[in-house]
């Protein structure tokens, strides 16, 4: 099978950061200012959590609390005990263009007696965690990548998201024409393209895409061809290249588009503001 999640996370950086490992009695608050996600693994304890979206509640048995995207927040040690934690600060692409975050709810919290494929990495980060290895921290980081890689998988596979890219790449007919629209963002696609690739239908893809991934396809494509263009613009590329790149005839038709979805914004005054601010 094709890899499905390869060209998204080429295009949008994952980077984790554990900044902590231990007990926690007290209340620790998070805000969205630092622009990153979060991941509490609970390995022991209780654990209250409570965020304005999803409310408040007690999680009691080893579990992992994601919240993909920059959220305010609160966690908890309950008891005597208190919570025995591995929290990290995630990066999985703050722009809110970002189809894989805006796929995900705004918090997951997964007990891992039910994902035994994690069981693995989460030994390894727990050894790592609680003992004082050489290159301790850094092994930490990729752990907790690779463990938010899992979690993707898991979300694509086991149907935690109802709605997205992540639910249309679990659809065998959609997955096909988003890794041909992922892969090639600079072809000329047409509907009847995509739904060939697919094996639809001409009607029948363009309501079963907006249906599950939650948009019109080419409203999809338009929003991944400025995905792409955004990678590409912080790697250095000039405008003109990128614009060639994905599919626009000339920088100018590139700036319109990318202004149009950006409030007036050109993409080098967006380049300047996201170098300003490193979560984006």
């Amino acid at each position: 099978m094709q890899d499905r999640l390869s060209a998204l996370l080429d295009c949008f950086r994952l980077r984790a950061r554990v900044f902590h490992t231990g007990s926690l009695c007290d209340t620790a608050d998070f805000d969205a200012r630092d622009g990153v996600g979060h991941l509490h693994v609970l390995r022991g304890g209780a654990l209250r959590i409570g965020d304005a979206v999803a409310g408040e509640t007690v999680v009691d048995a080893p579990s992992l609390i994601f919240y993909p995207r920059p959220a305010p927040h609160w966690i908890r040690g309950e008891g005597a005990r208190g919570a025995e934690l591995v929290c990290s600060s995630i990066e999985l692409g703050a722009d809110a263009g970002n189809p894989l975050t805006r796929s995900l709810p705004a918090r997951l919290v997964l007990p891992l007696r039910d994902h035994p494929l994690l069981h693995g990495t989460l030994t390894l980060l727990f050894e790592e965690a609680f003992a004082e290895h050489c290159g301790r921290q850094a092994a930490l980081d990729r752990l907790s990548e690779l463990m938010i890689l899992q979690l993707l998988r898991h979300c694509m596979t086991a149907g935690v998201v109802a709605q997205g890219v992540l639910a249309g790449l679990a659809d065998p007919r959609l997955a096909k024409a988003l890794n041909a629209l992922h892969g090639a963002p600079g072809e000329a696609w047409s509907l009847d393209g995509m739904a060939r690739v697919s094996g639809m239908s001409r009607a029948r893809f363009a309501a079963h895409f907006h249906h599950v991934v939650g948009m019109p396809p080419g409203e999809y494509l338009a929003e991944w061809r400025l995905s792409v263009a955004k990678t590409l613009l912080k790697r250095g590329q000039p405008p003109k290249q990128v614009a060639l790149e994905i599919g626009y005839a000339s920088a100018s038709a590139f700036a319109r588009a990318f202004a149009a979805r950006h409030a007036g914004v050109s993409p080098t005054a967006w380049l300047s503001a996201s170098r300003a601010s490193p979560a984006q």
